[in-house]
């Protein structure tokens, strides 16, 4: 099982971190580029306690189809969503958000495998974890200039 967790301190309350990761539009602002679409949308326009979305996407020029689940959400510690079915063997995600002198410490944790048993745990390896983490930061990227653009002008993310 192939894993990262990346950090970010954001200049914004836990709240409303909380609240803007939340917001379906925010993922299909940052994966813009790969074309990702919501073929089906969560109920109410957030997501919430057992919110499910179908997302379309277009990875190594592969067209992808993932429907996934939200749940344990604790507002505004953090929340969680897996995949139900898609292209990975098995995918999780936990966000955690936490009080911080610069306002919020974000954590997202990634676990996944690809199918194929040997072949994909060498995919994984060598190709997949790497390209994953890279987009899970695009998405904390535009999460962050979202936060700190709405929290009065507090200034840049720095790393954790």
């Amino acid at each position: 099982m192939a894993e990262f967790v990346l950090e970010r301190v954001i200049s914004a309350a836990p709240a409303h971190v909380f609240a803007i990761a939340l917001d379906p539009g925010l993922h299909l602002r940052s994966m813009a580029r790969y074309g990702e679409t919501m073929v089906e949308a969560p109920a109410g326009g957030v997501f919430s306690e057992g919110s499910t979305v179908t997302w379309r996407a277009r990875h190594f020029g592969i067209p992808f189809r993932l429907r996934s689940i939200v749940y344990d959400v604790d507002p505004p510690r953090g929340f969680r969503d897996r995949q139900i079915s898609g292209p990975f063997g098995a995918f999780w995600h936990e966000h955690v958000f936490e009080e911080h002198p610069r306002g919020t410490l974000m954590r997202d944790t990634i676990r996944f495998h690809s199918p194929f048993g040997p072949i994909g745990r060498l995919v994984d390896r060598l190709v997949l974890r790497e390209y994953m983490r890279r987009l899970i930061e695009a998405r904390n990227d535009q999460l962050a200039a979202e936060a700190e653009a709405e929290a009065d002008g507090h200034g840049g993310t720095l790393p954790a």
